[in-house]
């Protein structure tokens, strides 16, 4: 038997176990060690996947992962998200479309501290979603946009998935944050045009909420104080060279525990409670790391890997022609699978084509993101849509969807202007 076929064997394989609902770390190392035991034996794929297991769960660079999870943890318990949004709500609640707003902001804000998509979308519709719903929004509407704003989560600094990529491509994950501001803030302009648009030709879904007092006003930004503290403990001590990234998450990580602490949100109970969802969600992840990396070898023992850089790099398109291959095929598998096993399966063989056609590779990284990060709201998966009905069950699938596909049209928007004008990617790094 071939390695060519042995290599679609294995890519077959994946899709049956994704399509039958297999855990996506789990089905990538099934493929991967079933398709690395027909080429070499069951005795060095097992050897080969403990390795994998071993280098990823004692790597310290990943370390990042679960201190960045942590974190998110004890903000999302200290209440930080409800302060952003009631802080949002009493500055923009008097605009058409305000609480939505609110939401979005209130979305950035707690990103900012967290630097997950899901964990923001699951934070914000416990605490955003009921609010709008009482206040007459479409619970649709109000999910969509929710959805949207956990989004941001990716891009706005510190982001696991910006410091994975720089991390496999050995770039400065100092810079890679730093990029990814001007673009996470135009993301967030790009979705306030959207719900204005929405509000003018559906006004019925969005009603004008109560104005708040100037001391309302007042009041609700001194208690956002504690996220604006964390985040400008994380970038200034990293762009400040105090510590590193990954020692900048254990500090953002204990720092967040620190002020739940000292505001009496965090007692012993609630702390164990923290510990366990972090573990627990890192240990997903690893999962999806591990299998990733099994994948990958198997890939590479086949000759996959360097056929498909071979392929893409010689592609009579010119160089914006493969960039457009490239970006649709992360569109496509936006849509059904994590955007961390993207990154892991992924790079290794794109990352060297965009070497080679001399693409500057920070922008790359944004531009890299930000589409893997439009699948989690994409059919027929959108893990952010997923995470969000889990909570809401009684708005359906179909109509979140149809909810958040005005935030997809203005998110291709985005990522044609920083394909334009890569500047706005690279401005504050240069």
């Amino acid at each position: 038997m071939s390695l060519t076929v042995i290599a679609l064997i294995g890519f077959a394989l994946l899709v049956v176990l994704l399509l039958i609902r297999v855990p996506v770390g789990i089905a990538m190392a099934i493929a991967g060690i079933t398709g690395f035991s027909m080429v070499v034996g069951i005795d060095p794929a097992i050897s080969m996947v403990s390795q994998v297991a071993f280098n990823a769960l004692t790597a310290y660079e990943f370390s990042i992962i679960p201190m960045f999870i942590l974190m998110g943890t004890f903000a999302a318990k200290s209440d930080l998200s409800l302060e952003m949004f009631r802080a949002s709500q009493a500055w923009l609640g008097r605009f058409r479309g305000g609480m939505a707003f609110s939401a979005l902001v209130a979305s950035a804000g707690f990103a900012a501290v967290n630097g997950s998509s899901m964990a923001t979308a699951a934070t914000m519709t416990r605490v955003a979603l009921p609010e709008m719903e009482r206040n007459g929004y479409d619970g649709a509407l109000s999910a969509g946009v929710i959805a949207a704003g956990g989004t941001l989560g990716i891009m706005i600094p510190p982001s696991a998935v910006l410091a994975l990529y720089g991390f496999i491509t050995q770039q400065n994950v100092a810079d890679l944050f730093i990029a990814g501001i001007l673009p996470g803030l135009l993301g967030l302009a790009c979705y306030a045009s959207a719900i204005l648009i929405i509000g003018f030709f559906r006004p019925a879904s969005m009603p004008v909420a109560g104005s708040s007092s100037w001391s309302e006003k007042l009041i609700s930004l001194s208690r956002v104080w504690a996220i604006a503290l964390l985040f400008g403990l994380i970038i200034g001590g990293i762009y400040g060279g105090v510590f590193t990234v990954t020692e900048a998450a254990g500090i953002g990580a204990f720092g967040a525990w620190l002020i739940g602490t000292l505001r009496g949100r965090l007692g012993v109970k609630a702390t164990l409670e923290c510990l366990g969802e972090a573990l627990a969600m890192s240990a997903a992840i690893f999962t999806i790391v591990i299998g990733a990396l099994t994948f990958g070898y198997f890939l590479t023992v086949t000759g996959t890997t360097t056929a498909l850089i071979g392929w893409l790099a010689n592609q009579p398109v010119g160089p914006y022609g493969v960039l457009t291959l490239i970006l649709l095929g992360y569109l496509v598998l936006g849509a059904v699978m994590d955007e961390l096993a993207i990154t892991l399966l992924t790079l290794p063989i794109v990352f060297p084509v965009i070497q080679s056609l001399g693409f500057d590779p920070i922008w790359f990284g944004v531009i890299f993101v930000m589409t893997v990060t439009l699948g989690v709201n994409t059919p027929p998966i959108g893990m952010n849509v997923f995470v969000i009905n889990s909570i809401a069950r009684h708005i359906s699938l179909g109509r979140i969807y149809r909810a958040v596909m005005p935030f997809i049209a203005v998110d291709l928007v985005r990522l044609l202007l920083l394909i334009i004008f890569p500047s706005i990617a690279l401005y504050l790094v240069r």
